[in-house]
Protein backbone atom coordinates (compact mmCIF):
# COMPACT_ATOMS: atom_id res chain seq x y z
CA UNK A 1 0.00 0.00 0.00
CA UNK A 2 1.20 3.60 -1.02
CA UNK A 3 2.04 6.09 1.88
CA UNK A 4 2.65 9.65 2.20
CA UNK A 5 4.29 11.87 5.18
CA UNK A 6 2.66 15.04 6.30
CA UNK A 7 5.05 17.34 8.30
CA UNK A 8 5.69 20.73 9.37
CA UNK A 9 9.21 21.90 9.46
CA UNK A 10 11.74 24.80 10.13
CA UNK A 11 15.13 24.96 9.24
CA UNK A 12 17.54 27.60 10.54
CA UNK A 13 20.40 29.22 8.60
CA UNK A 14 24.51 29.47 9.82
CA UNK A 15 24.08 32.99 8.42
CA UNK A 16 20.75 34.17 10.16
CA UNK A 17 17.08 33.72 9.15
CA UNK A 18 14.80 30.72 8.61
CA UNK A 19 12.15 29.21 6.78
CA UNK A 20 8.89 27.35 7.48
CA UNK A 21 6.47 25.07 6.09
CA UNK A 22 3.05 23.61 7.17
CA UNK A 23 1.23 20.42 6.22
CA UNK A 24 4.18 19.55 3.84
CA UNK A 25 3.05 16.22 1.92
CA UNK A 26 5.22 13.52 -0.08
CA UNK A 27 5.61 10.32 -1.04
CA UNK A 28 7.98 7.64 0.66
CA UNK A 29 8.75 4.12 0.59
CA UNK A 30 7.93 1.46 3.06
CA UNK A 31 5.83 2.47 6.53
CA UNK A 32 7.81 4.90 8.24
CA UNK A 33 10.67 7.75 7.57
CA UNK A 34 13.15 9.57 10.10
CA UNK A 35 13.21 13.25 10.65
CA UNK A 36 16.84 13.25 9.58
CA UNK A 37 15.82 11.89 5.84
CA UNK A 38 12.56 14.54 5.88
CA UNK A 39 15.07 17.22 6.68
CA UNK A 40 17.89 16.03 4.21
CA UNK A 41 15.33 15.67 1.25
CA UNK A 42 13.46 19.04 1.53
CA UNK A 43 17.51 20.47 2.13
CA UNK A 44 18.25 19.31 -1.06
CA UNK A 45 14.81 19.52 -3.26
CA UNK A 46 14.56 23.44 -2.08
CA UNK A 47 18.25 23.94 -3.05
CA UNK A 48 19.22 25.38 0.30
CA UNK A 49 22.83 26.41 1.67
CA UNK A 50 23.96 27.42 4.60
CA UNK A 51 21.55 25.25 6.37
CA UNK A 52 22.09 24.67 9.98
CA UNK A 53 19.44 23.05 13.03
CA UNK A 54 16.61 22.10 11.66
CA UNK A 55 12.71 20.92 12.78
CA UNK A 56 10.28 18.09 11.61
CA UNK A 57 6.93 18.70 13.30
CA UNK A 58 3.66 17.07 13.62
CA UNK A 59 4.42 14.08 11.74
CA UNK A 60 1.74 12.09 10.56
CA UNK A 61 2.33 8.73 8.13
CA UNK A 62 -1.19 7.68 6.18
CA UNK A 63 -2.04 5.88 3.14
CA UNK A 64 -2.56 7.71 -0.15
CA UNK A 65 -1.35 6.59 -3.48
CA UNK A 66 2.26 7.85 -5.00
CA UNK A 67 2.42 11.41 -7.08
CA UNK A 68 6.02 11.11 -7.92
CA UNK A 69 8.75 9.02 -7.39
CA UNK A 70 9.56 8.47 -3.04
CA UNK A 71 11.84 10.36 -1.17
CA UNK A 72 13.13 8.04 0.11
CA UNK A 73 14.40 6.21 -3.60
CA UNK A 74 17.68 6.43 -3.77
CA UNK A 75 18.91 6.82 -7.14
CA UNK A 76 34.61 12.07 -8.97
CA UNK A 77 37.31 13.75 -7.89
CA UNK A 78 40.31 13.64 -9.10
CA UNK A 79 43.12 15.33 -6.69
CA UNK A 80 43.91 13.28 -4.09
CA UNK A 81 45.34 15.13 -1.34
CA UNK A 82 46.72 13.25 1.73
CA UNK A 83 45.67 14.37 5.39
CA UNK A 84 47.35 11.53 7.24
CA UNK A 85 51.07 12.28 9.10
CA UNK A 86 53.45 9.33 8.30
CA UNK A 87 53.42 6.77 11.14
CA UNK A 88 57.04 5.26 11.97
CA UNK A 89 58.85 3.39 14.67
CA UNK A 90 59.44 5.53 18.30
CA UNK A 91 56.82 8.24 16.67
CA UNK A 92 55.71 10.07 19.72
CA UNK A 93 52.00 11.23 19.10
CA UNK A 94 50.48 12.11 23.04
CA UNK A 95 53.01 12.35 25.78
CA UNK A 96 52.16 9.37 27.96
CA UNK A 97 51.27 6.75 25.70
CA UNK A 98 53.82 4.21 24.30
CA UNK A 99 55.39 4.86 20.91
CA UNK A 100 54.88 2.33 18.09
CA UNK A 101 57.41 -0.50 17.39
CA UNK A 102 57.82 -1.42 13.95
CA UNK A 103 60.48 -3.86 12.49
CA UNK A 104 60.46 -7.57 11.11
CA UNK A 105 58.99 -10.27 11.91
CA UNK A 106 60.21 -12.16 9.10
CA UNK A 107 63.55 -10.29 7.35
CA UNK A 108 64.25 -10.57 3.32
CA UNK A 109 67.33 -12.20 5.19
CA UNK A 110 66.06 -14.92 6.96
CA UNK A 111 63.61 -15.87 4.72
CA UNK A 112 65.55 -16.58 1.47
CA UNK A 113 65.82 -20.03 3.37
CA UNK A 114 62.36 -20.87 2.77
CA UNK A 115 62.55 -19.53 -0.95
CA UNK A 116 64.16 -20.55 -4.07
CA UNK A 117 67.41 -18.29 -5.15
CA UNK A 118 66.40 -14.62 -6.24
CA UNK A 119 62.81 -14.66 -4.27
CA UNK A 120 62.90 -12.89 -0.64
CA UNK A 121 59.71 -11.19 1.34
CA UNK A 122 59.42 -9.22 4.76
CA UNK A 123 56.96 -9.78 7.02
CA UNK A 124 56.27 -6.50 9.20
CA UNK A 125 55.28 -6.54 13.05
CA UNK A 126 53.67 -3.73 15.02
CA UNK A 127 53.02 -2.75 18.49
CA UNK A 128 51.18 0.41 19.09
CA UNK A 129 48.52 2.11 21.56
CA UNK A 130 45.54 2.87 18.76
CA UNK A 131 45.90 6.80 19.60
CA UNK A 132 48.96 6.82 17.06
CA UNK A 133 48.97 9.24 14.29
CA UNK A 134 46.75 10.51 12.29
CA UNK A 135 43.85 8.47 14.16
CA UNK A 136 40.16 8.49 13.71
CA UNK A 137 37.72 8.11 16.96
CA UNK A 138 34.07 6.66 16.96
CA UNK A 139 31.83 6.17 19.48
CA UNK A 140 33.48 3.55 21.32
CA UNK A 141 36.09 5.30 22.25
CA UNK A 142 34.25 8.08 24.74
CA UNK A 143 31.27 5.05 25.71
CA UNK A 144 31.39 1.62 26.94
CA UNK A 145 27.79 0.99 24.67
CA UNK A 146 29.15 2.94 22.06
CA UNK A 147 29.62 1.96 18.56
CA UNK A 148 33.06 0.43 17.82
CA UNK A 149 34.99 0.32 14.24
CA UNK A 150 33.68 -2.61 13.54
CA UNK A 151 29.96 -1.25 14.08
CA UNK A 152 30.07 2.13 12.14
CA UNK A 153 29.27 1.74 8.90
CA UNK A 154 31.77 2.40 5.99
CA UNK A 155 29.67 5.13 4.67
CA UNK A 156 30.78 7.38 7.83
CA UNK A 157 34.71 6.96 6.69
CA UNK A 158 34.19 7.50 2.91
CA UNK A 159 33.66 10.02 -0.12
CA UNK A 160 32.07 12.79 2.73
CA UNK A 161 31.33 16.06 1.40
CA UNK A 162 33.19 18.21 3.13
CA UNK A 163 34.24 21.64 4.40
CA UNK A 164 37.21 23.10 5.45
CA UNK A 165 37.08 25.98 8.01
CA UNK A 166 40.23 28.36 8.48
CA UNK A 167 40.85 29.44 12.22
CA UNK A 168 44.76 30.59 12.36
CA UNK A 169 46.23 29.53 16.05
CA UNK A 170 48.05 32.62 15.75
CA UNK A 171 44.57 34.48 15.95
CA UNK A 172 42.72 32.36 18.39
CA UNK A 173 43.18 29.02 20.15
CA UNK A 174 39.96 28.67 21.66
CA UNK A 175 37.39 27.84 18.41
CA UNK A 176 34.03 28.90 19.06
CA UNK A 177 30.50 28.75 17.57
CA UNK A 178 30.87 32.21 15.87
CA UNK A 179 34.12 30.68 14.00
CA UNK A 180 32.09 27.56 12.89
CA UNK A 181 28.89 30.17 11.00
CA UNK A 182 28.29 30.94 7.51
CA UNK A 183 29.91 27.68 6.27
CA UNK A 184 28.28 24.93 4.33
CA UNK A 185 28.01 22.66 7.36
CA UNK A 186 25.12 20.19 7.27
CA UNK A 187 25.61 16.18 6.41
CA UNK A 188 29.17 17.30 5.98
CA UNK A 189 32.74 16.54 7.44
CA UNK A 190 34.20 19.52 9.06
CA UNK A 191 37.83 20.44 9.01
CA UNK A 192 39.34 22.70 11.15
CA UNK A 193 42.32 24.41 9.79
CA UNK A 194 44.75 26.01 12.51
CA UNK A 195 47.96 25.60 11.41
CA UNK A 196 48.94 23.83 14.58
CA UNK A 197 50.65 20.82 12.20
CA UNK A 198 53.57 22.71 11.87
CA UNK A 199 54.96 21.78 15.19
CA UNK A 200 54.44 17.84 14.32
CA UNK A 201 57.13 16.01 16.18
CA UNK A 202 58.35 18.83 18.19
CA UNK A 203 57.71 19.73 22.08
CA UNK A 204 55.21 22.28 21.30
CA UNK A 205 53.08 20.47 19.76
CA UNK A 206 51.46 18.70 23.03
CA UNK A 207 51.11 22.41 24.69
CA UNK A 208 48.57 25.14 24.47
CA UNK A 209 46.97 23.67 21.16
CA UNK A 210 43.95 24.48 19.33
CA UNK A 211 41.03 22.73 20.23
CA UNK A 212 36.92 23.32 19.77
CA UNK A 213 35.37 25.01 23.20
CA UNK A 214 31.69 22.81 24.26
CA UNK A 215 29.49 25.30 22.29
CA UNK A 216 31.08 24.93 19.01
CA UNK A 217 30.60 20.79 19.54
CA UNK A 218 26.76 21.78 20.07
CA UNK A 219 26.62 23.79 17.33
CA UNK A 220 27.91 21.18 15.17
CA UNK A 221 25.84 18.62 16.77
CA UNK A 222 23.08 21.03 15.68
CA UNK A 223 23.70 21.60 12.61
CA UNK A 224 23.70 17.45 11.89
CA UNK A 225 27.59 17.40 10.46
CA UNK A 226 28.89 13.67 10.05
CA UNK A 227 32.35 14.15 11.26
CA UNK A 228 34.74 16.77 12.98
CA UNK A 229 38.65 17.01 12.06
CA UNK A 230 41.63 18.88 13.22
CA UNK A 231 44.85 19.08 12.28
CA UNK A 232 46.07 19.74 16.23
CA UNK A 233 46.76 17.88 19.64
CA UNK A 234 43.25 17.03 20.50
CA UNK A 235 40.14 18.21 19.27
CA UNK A 236 39.46 19.12 23.46
CA UNK A 237 41.25 21.53 25.58
CA UNK A 238 43.67 19.15 27.32
CA UNK A 239 44.14 21.17 30.16
CA UNK A 240 41.57 20.38 32.45
CA UNK A 241 40.19 16.76 32.95
CA UNK A 242 36.85 16.78 30.99
CA UNK A 243 36.53 16.73 27.32
CA UNK A 244 33.38 18.06 26.65
CA UNK A 245 33.62 17.91 22.62
CA UNK A 246 34.68 14.21 22.36
CA UNK A 247 31.20 13.27 24.40
CA UNK A 248 29.04 15.84 22.44
CA UNK A 249 30.17 15.18 18.98
CA UNK A 250 30.75 10.97 20.03
CA UNK A 251 27.49 10.41 21.93
CA UNK A 252 25.82 11.64 18.49
CA UNK A 253 27.88 9.50 16.86
CA UNK A 254 29.52 11.48 14.84
CA UNK A 255 32.94 10.67 14.36
CA UNK A 256 36.25 12.75 14.99
CA UNK A 257 39.57 12.76 13.08
CA UNK A 258 42.72 14.11 15.03
CA UNK A 259 45.62 15.13 14.21
CA UNK A 260 45.23 15.91 10.30
CA UNK A 261 47.60 17.73 8.15
CA UNK A 262 48.53 19.39 4.74
CA UNK A 263 44.58 21.59 5.05
CA UNK A 264 46.21 24.27 3.72
CA UNK A 265 46.38 22.59 0.43
CA UNK A 266 42.42 22.28 0.25
CA UNK A 267 39.71 24.90 -1.32
CA UNK A 268 37.11 25.55 0.96
CA UNK A 269 34.62 23.19 -0.60
CA UNK A 270 34.20 21.11 -3.41
CA UNK A 271 35.95 18.02 -2.38
CA UNK A 272 35.34 14.75 -0.56
CA UNK A 273 36.62 13.52 2.53
CA UNK A 274 37.71 10.22 3.67
CA UNK A 275 39.46 8.33 6.86
CA UNK A 276 38.88 4.84 6.56
CA UNK A 277 40.35 2.61 9.57
CA UNK A 278 40.44 -1.30 9.47
CA UNK A 279 37.37 -3.37 10.50
CA UNK A 280 38.29 -3.96 14.66
CA UNK A 281 35.72 -5.58 16.67
CA UNK A 282 36.27 -3.94 20.76
CA UNK A 283 38.14 -0.57 19.37
CA UNK A 284 36.92 2.89 19.05
CA UNK A 285 40.02 4.62 17.43
CA UNK A 286 42.54 3.53 15.31
CA UNK A 287 45.34 5.27 12.57
CA UNK A 288 43.49 6.29 9.09
CA UNK A 289 45.10 7.48 5.81
CA UNK A 290 43.19 10.60 5.74
CA UNK A 291 42.09 12.11 2.19
CA UNK A 292 40.34 14.30 0.33
CA UNK A 293 39.70 13.75 -3.43
CA UNK A 294 39.41 17.60 -4.88
CA UNK A 295 37.09 17.89 -7.85
CA UNK A 296 38.83 18.78 -11.34
CA UNK A 297 36.94 22.16 -11.36
CA UNK A 298 37.84 23.09 -7.93
CA UNK A 299 41.56 22.82 -8.14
Amino acid sequence: MDKRVKFDFEIYFTNGGSIKGEDFRLDITGNDISDRELADYIVEDLRLLMVGRTKILNKEIFAEPHKRVPVNTKTEGDLLIDLSHTIEDGLITYKGLPAPVICDYLSREDSRSYYEEGTEFQIGKIEMVTNTGTYIDCPFHRFENGKDLAETGLACFTDLEATVIKVPFEKTLAITEEHLRNYEIRNRAVLINTGWDRYWKTDRYFENHPYLTEGAAQYLKDCSVKLVGIDAHNIDNTTGRTRPVHTILLGSEILIVEHLCNLHLLPPDGFTFSAVPPKFKGVGTFPVRAFASVRKNFR
